[in-house]
């Protein structure tokens, strides 16, 4: 399992107070579905960890739908921090 690729972009001290913040609930996301995501390339046929992949995968796309939608300059610094695309629109 790679380590480097997760992000600690965010302070410890930030970390303790801003839990709920949209932004530390998306990074938490994304460090969970790169860790998943290097398990399941040893793993293939690992479904149980594959539902719980698409699970957070869901959460973290309503998330930043909603920061969208609330503030689209956050989202914008969020996505370019994160190195995620843009959601796309319909």
């Amino acid at each position: 399992m790679v380590k480097s690729s997760f992000i600690s972009f965010i302070p410890q001290e930030e970390k303790e107070e801003n839990k709920g913040a949209v932004e530390f609930q998306v990074f938490s996301f994304t460090n969970r579905i790169r860790r998943l995501t290097s398990h399941l390339e040893l793993h293939k046929k690992d479904f149980l960890s594959q539902r719980g992949l698409r699970k957070i995968l869901g959460k973290r796309q309503r998330l930043l739908v909603y920061l969208s939608k609330k503030n689209r300059v956050r989202y914008k610094k969020l996505i370019g921090q994160l190195d995620i695309r843009e959601a796309k629109t319909r």
